[in-house]
């Protein structure tokens, strides 16, 4: 068992939650490479406080400004207001330490949807709900120049996501490194909505409202379609993982994808998809050969696929996810 974190201990009593003198237990939590996170049970119970590291936990060299822990603490309350059950319950946040204190969520009421996924419980009227809570949550924020100017982040973004993801990526793949690039400069030059950057299914609980948004670190005023891109190439890489699911997990892709682009009304939602259809690849090769790879997939011959899969349509773009769908399920039947 790890000691009482110091800096997390000074912050709790900065925000008054313990006075000086009490050590309460504090137990940490895994899951996640950029942040150190903690239960910690106070005297009316368990709270969750979560603290950004400057250099994530990869075996990359890769850095990030802490400053992010503020911008994922004001992107949880714009969508506390909007979608009051979408997120946990916040309780106080210290700008010094880079620390924010949130409600603790108890397995007995939520269960990651990653974990569902990764053991075959496949709801496609989950996957729906995330893709019309996240239309919801980017409408509501689309072509707001107060947001813009409050998460004026493209550094952070840049830091945790472009570079590591699709910059990285292009480092091991030269031939692809114009593509590559020219995406990464899409992304960064497209202002929409507000972000949240990391749509991943570990960052998703199900629980009694639905789905429930964790880990808005990157959050950032930019491209929604790289939410919508982010979140649906985490359905597509589960196949490798549940085979005998196949089917159902392209029904959760398409699920997701209909109901968000059926409320993204602040553009043409045409285009929202065909800029989620070009990232999608690039999102793809980036979890075998980015930073921070897809840690499930270890077998030489499925990172094979989905490099085959990523190259194809980088070098040959389309324009629906619906055929960035089709590729892949075609390579799947085949390998």
């Amino acid at each position: 068992m790890r000691e009482p974190d110091s800096i997390i201990l000074a912050a709790l009593r900065r925000l008054q939650l313990i006075d000086s003198h009490t050590v309460p237990a504090m137990i940490p939590l895994t899951g996640g490479v950029s942040s150190d996170i903690w239960r910690v049970d106070l005297v009316n119970g368990a709270v969750c406080v979560k603290r950004a590291l400057p250099k994530l936990k990869v075996n990359a060299v890769w850095e990030a400004p802490i400053e992010r822990n503020h911008y994922e603490w004001q992107w949880l309350k714009l969508v506390t207001a909007i979608l009051p059950n979408s997120v946990p319950e916040l309780v106080a946040h210290d700008v010094e330490s880079g620390c924010f204190v949130m409600s603790f969520l108890e397995d007995d009421n939520y269960t990651l949807w990653k974990h569902q996924l990764l053991n075959g419980t496949i709801d496609e009227t989950f996957a729906q709900l995330v893709g019309d809570r996240l239309a919801t949550i980017h409408s509501a924020t689309a072509r707001k120049p107060d947001l813009h100017k409050q998460f004026d982040t493209g550094h952070i973004f840049h830091a945790i996501r472009l570079e590591p993801y699709l910059l990285a990526s292009a480092l091991r793949h030269p031939d692809l490194a114009t593509e590559l690039t020219q995406l990464a400069n899409n992304a960064a030059n497209t202002k929409e909505a507000l972000v949240h950057g990391d749509v991943s299914p570990k960052n998703i609980f199900a629980g009694p409202n639905g789905p429930l948004f964790l880990d808005a670190e990157c959050a950032w005023y930019g491209d929604p379609a790289f939410d919508v891109a982010f979140c649906l190439n985490h359905l597509l890489l589960k196949c490798l993982v549940r085979r005998e699911s196949v089917e159902r997990l392209l029904r959760s892709f398409d699920a997701l994808a209909n109901a968000y682009f059926k409320n993204a009304t602040w553009e043409g939602s045409d285009r929202v998809e065909t800029r989620a259809a070009h990232l999608l690849p690039g999102l793809l090769l980036a979890r075998i050969d980015g930073k921070s790879p897809i840690e499930y997939i270890t077998a030489e011959g499925d990172k094979q696929l989905v490099r085959k899969v990523a190259r194809k349509l980088l070098q040959h773009p389309v324009s629906s996810l619906g055929e960035v769908r089709d590729s892949w399920n075609r390579t799947l039947a085949v390998d």
